[in-house]
């Protein structure tokens, strides 16, 4: 079982949560393309290695915040809400 630290109520079973996908996504100007839209909704990083994701604490305090996770080890490296800057990560 994966524990992932909240950052509102700290270590948690993994069965807490639910995983939101990729974080730190920008959303296109509203006078883009079509090809841009098509990018923004269905195009997302698949990267072997750190990964940045949203995470929904659903069985908790509700709240949801971000994690860099490794995609090979599942290790989490660091959490942080939403409007919080990214933290030094690993390569």
């Amino acid at each position: 079982m994966l524990n992932i630290d909240c950052p509102y109520c700290g270590p948690r079973a993994e069965s807490e949560y639910r995983c939101g996908g990729e974080s730190l996504i920008q959303r296109p100007a509203l006078d883009c393309s079509d090809a841009e839209w098509a990018d923004y909704l269905y195009t997302r990083n698949n990267p072997k290695g750190v990964h940045i994701e949203r995470w929904h604490h659903v069985h908790g305090c509700g709240m949801w915040f971000n994690a860099a996770r490794s995609t090979v080890t599942h290790q989490i490296f660091a959490t942080w809400g939403m409007t919080d800057p990214v933290p030094e990560l690993p390569e």
